[in-house]
């Protein structure tokens, strides 16, 4: 059974499920550190961006997420800042 499962493994992971899974395993644990960051002490507004830069290398949902986080991100800036943002009219 054991030399079965092993043929077929070989023949079914490739470089490109290697690879996503590998991305998936980095990305998921850096994302994971910087969520607990959020309630611990440290940079979690440097590192759940990272985390989710290092999925958004192979998933699409973490370039949509990555995105919306990037945008809301400048509209606070721009609060803070006093100026008004695009999207808002005058």
């Amino acid at each position: 059974m054991s030399g079965q499962l092993r043929a077929w493994l070989r023949r079914q992971i490739t470089y490109k499920w290697a690879r996503r899974i590998a991305v998936a395993v980095i990305g998921g644990s850096v994302l994971l550190i910087g969520a607990a960051m959020i309630v611990l002490p440290g940079p979690a507004i440097i590192v759940v961006p990272l985390g989710l830069g290092i999925l958004g290398l192979e998933f699409a949902w973490a370039r949509i997420w990555l995105r919306k986080l990037r945008a809301t991100a400048g509209n606070i800036v721009n609060r803070v800042r006093g100026s008004r943002s695009p999207e808002t009219p005058p």
